[in-house]
């Protein structure tokens, strides 16, 4: 069906955003009109609001969790069982012992934790993202396609919501949506893996033969990588792994700390018929990918240059190195290099938890790595995802000849929450990736198709025009689970008024200028009390015309023991190009990804209100000069429906 929504019409006053977390200015301004399909209430006045506002800072001991949609059944209060209550400690998780935060520092100390309901954490739960069905997870391991299955193992606590114990989980699915959880691939039960079976990496021989390399924690803390194999290459679930009797196989070289060793990638051939294997560590503050050759992946030389290094970037982690085609629609084998080919080398540094990459040629002669771009280098240019996204990594998937992407999704909630609910982290939907032979500048990332077999019904909305300072509802039911297409044309007025010189995403998307912000709202209730904004904010800053794709989580719950940021990045736009976004709602996790993929933000959000049968969609402009018109696709998604083992419950 096609529809056209009336505009939800505000003033179009100056925004002043309230300070603190209990109040939230709606968009675009502080008094909304009246107006809407299903009969929205009026806010409350200004006056009325900084009543509340005392009132509740003076009363918030006292004050109970806001009330859920009536479509929501009534819950008791969450509780965490007293022995597994979180203890003090002065670092994140997980630093002590030589890896990547893995909890949140305690910013919070001087607020009161939020009064979470079961059936609020319930509904974080998402549908279609895989997680365990239960306890702690972080970096995707080792995927790999074999026999018709495609393979995840992850980093896993079979104990517990926190990190510890780290042991190898392991699912399999058809297509990449449908998963099958299956018995844990290893456990740290070797001196050499005692204190945690860290990330790795699968190679396939050309014989078909699994080889997969992880890092273990020695008895003594030491980072050291060892060998792992399929008992049986026959099964196609791969259910039994065989380590290695001489492991570990590679161990610290002189100048490398004991603790600054680890995530080896996959191996790729070289001209010589050797193969070789690159891993993270750093020099001082000088970020590192050591490269070592092997024939039989138990003998290794390590070479006396690095794959490439970029100094002031800390540890590298995670490291991933692959071919991307520079025109072509298929993804590549990661031996593959020559004519026609670049190289992506990626970190995931540990000094600010982010994914960085870079394009560039891989010389295999002598085995190092040159960025297209010095200004753009590993770690100081581009962001696989410019949200919350972490500890990357990438497979070919020789079924459909494509490279598929995994990242980790952590919370960013109080480690109490996650024992009440009982879990912590998803992964991101896997995606492919190519090289943008357009821009020739950075890489596409973007859903697998086969996403599209959870879409049910869709409506179509065709050249909705918004308004500056307006919200526009579009009926398209509950929004808990979307698939979101939009595309924008900016009409820009006449008007000579520019608003703040905003450049970025500026504080949010209350900060205005001429041209934007505009977008969607994702995850919002009626009353706009809580919102999620993705947005484009055209800026022509100087005379510098740039677009930048943000989204902005600092109104998207009313809890005050999460984090809320604003995220975003440049994104290049063509001459002739529409403004476009996709957008993946899955319940407490947003996916976006602007003009076909070339930047990508991931959202962990945790509303209160905005959930069940009360989250909303609408489109809104926040800017002062230009009227945009949004044509839109949207499905509902149904659930992946995730099974555990045995075999005989999945479909």
């Amino acid at each position: 069906m096609e529809t056209n929504p009336n505009s939800h019409t505000t003033s179009h006053d100056d925004i002043e955003e309230a300070h603190g977390d209990e109040y939230y200015t709606p968009l675009p301004d502080q008094s909304p009109t009246v107006a809407g399909p299903r009969g929205r209430r009026p806010l409350k006045g200004f006056a009325a609001t900084i009543c509340f506002v005392v009132f509740l800072i003076s009363l918030v001991a006292l004050i109970s969790p806001n009330q859920i949609h009536s479509q929501q059944q009534p819950s008791e209060t969450a509780a965490v069982p007293e022995d597994t209550k979180r203890k003090s400690f002065s670092e994140p998780r997980g630093v002590a012992e030589g890896v990547s935060a893995k909890s949140n520092p305690y910013f919070f100390s001087d607020k009161l934790s939020y009064n979470w309901t079961n059936a609020m954490f319930s509904w974080q739960r998402t549908a279609f993202h895989f997680q365990p069905q239960k306890n702690w997870m972080n970096d995707p391991n080792g995927p790999l396609f074999h026999k018709g299955w495609y393979h995840l193992f992850y980093q896993y606590n079979p104990d517990s919501a926190i990190w510890g114990n780290i042991t190898w989980g392991h699912a399999v699915s058809s297509d990449l949506i449908h998963w099958l959880h299956l018995p844990i691939a290893m456990v740290p039960d070797h001196w050499y893996d005692i204190n945690g079976a860290w990330s790795g990496a699968a190679t396939i021989l050309p014989d078909g033969k699994i080889i997969m390399l992880y890092t273990g924690s020695t008895d003594e803390s030491v980072q050291v990588q060892n060998l792992a194999y399929p008992a049986n290459l026959s099964d196609p679930l791969l259910l039994n792994w065989v380590k290695y009797d001489g492991n570990p196989v590679l161990v610290p070289p002189p100048g490398i700390g004991y603790k600054d060793f680890r995530d080896p990638t996959t191996a790729w051939i070289g001209p010589d018929a050797k193969w070789r294997v690159t891993l993270g560590s750093k020099v001082n503050k000088t970020g590192i990918s050591l490269v070592y050759r092997t024939d039989d992946f138990i003998t290794y030389e390590l070479l006396d240059h690095y794959l490439h290094e970029v100094p002031d970037t800390g540890m590298w982690e995670c490291v991933d190195f692959y071919p991307v085609a520079i025109n072509g629609s298929n993804g590549l084998d990661t031996s593959v290099n020559g004519v026609g080919v670049k190289h992506v080398l990626k970190a995931s540094l540990d000094d600010t938890k982010v994914d960085h990459y870079a394009i560039g040629t891989y010389f295999a002669r002598n085995d190092t790595w040159v960025p297209d771009n010095p200004k753009e280098d590993v770690g100081i240019g581009l962001k696989l995802d410019y949200g919350r996204y972490y500890a990357s990594k990438t497979f070919y998937d020789q079924n459909k000849e494509r490279r598929i992407l995994w990242g980790w999704i952590n919370e960013t909630d109080t480690e109490d929450a996650d024992l009440a609910k009982g879990w912590s982290s998803v992964q991101t939907i896997p995606r492919t990736v190519l090289f943008d032979n357009k821009t020739g500048t950075n890489i596409l990332q973007w859903p697998v198709e086969e996403i599209e077999s959870l879409r049910l019904s869709s409506n179509n909305f065709t050249e909705v025009v918004v308004e500056p300072g307006t919200v526009v509802p579009l009926d398209v039911g509950t929004a808990t689970q979307l698939d979101i297409f939009v595309d924008f044309e900016v009409e820009s007025s006449e008007s000579k008024e520019t608003g703040n010189d905003i450049s970025g995403c500026g504080d949010g998307a209350v900060d205005r200028n001429k041209l934007g912000p505009f977008g969607i709202l994702v995850l919002a209730d009626d009353e706009l009390s809580e919102l999620t904004p993705i947005y484009f904010r055209p800026s022509n800053s100087h005379g510098n015309a740039k677009t930048y794709f943000c989204a902005d989580e600092t109104r998207s719950s009313k809890a005050t023991d999460v984090f809320k940021l604003v995220y975003g990045s440049p994104v290049p736009v063509l001459d002739g190009e529409k403004l476009s976004m996709r957008v993946l709602v899955d319940h407490s996790i947003v996916e976006s990804f602007a003009q076909g993929g070339r930047r990508v933000i991931t959202s962990r959000i945790y509303p209160t209100k905005a959930i069940y049968g009360a989250a909303r969609l609408f489109l809104f402009n926040n800017a002062t000069g230009a009227t945009v018109k949004a044509t839109l696709k949207i499905w509902q998604l149904n659930s992946a429906f995730i099974h555990p083992f045995p075999l005989d419950h999945f479909q």
